[in-house]
């Protein structure tokens, strides 16, 4: 069941992302962000509730409800025509858990392909703080960055669980991606400086 909010993770990131880039109106974002955000927390509460105190279940459940309460709160906020100072400061709060949640798989739940995409993940959100909290100019280097990470660390992952071959990746191909796709961060941050001076955005995630 987690599998199948992975991978609608990466369908509200590709909206989001195309929102970013002025091709997707924030409202309409904002409806999908509240379908997606009420699938991440039902979904975690499901797990939580039928796990009988398996606690590596539990604490991997638990990591759900960081995307849930993301998207249930950019929903709200795009709809209302809030500041979205609020999601931007709770953006940070979850990037440096999701280092830990990162930790955690290398150590505790031995995933090496999980840990890794929770530091990207990790990375994203901190993008969303210091655009939305800080009013950094990084609009569209970030709708970038989300479109590219909706494939790699949630559709193709979550399609790949729903078919059970995800276990056919090798540890190796992923810390190879992720080196990859950080150095292609960095380089799209350096080459794109003059694209992001661009629009102010009210939200997104």
């Amino acid at each position: 069941m987690s599998n199948v909010g992975l991978l609608y993770v990466g369908a509200v990131l590709f909206l989001n992302g195309f929102m970013l880039l002025g091709k997707v109106d924030g409202k309409s974002a904002g409806i999908f962000n509240l379908f997606i955000g009420g699938l991440q927390v039902f979904t975690p509460i499901y797990i939580i509730l039928t796990a009988n105190g398996d606690l590596p279940t539990i604490f991997s459940a638990s990591g759900l409800f960081l995307f849930g309460f993301t998207y249930l709160y950019v929903g709200i906020t795009n709809l209302t025509n809030s500041v979205a100072n609020g999601v931007g400061y709770y953006s940070l709060w979850v990037s440096i858990l999701a280092i830990g949640y990162s930790i955690a798989n290398f150590t505790y739940l031995g995933d090496i392909k999980f840990g890794v995409i929770w530091l990207m993940w990790s990375y994203l959100w901190f993008l969303f703080y210091l655009l939305l909290a800080r009013n950094k100019p990084i609009g569209p280097y970030t709708g970038w960055i989300a479109l590219i990470q909706s494939w790699i660390t949630c559709t193709i992952p979550g399609f790949m669980l729903l078919l059970d071959v995800w276990n056919q990746v090798t540890d190796v191909i992923i810390i190879l991606l992720g080196i990859g796709s950080f150095l292609l961060f960095t380089f799209l941050y350096f080459t794109g400086r003059t694209f992001n001076k661009t629009t102010k955005l009210k939200t997104t995630v």
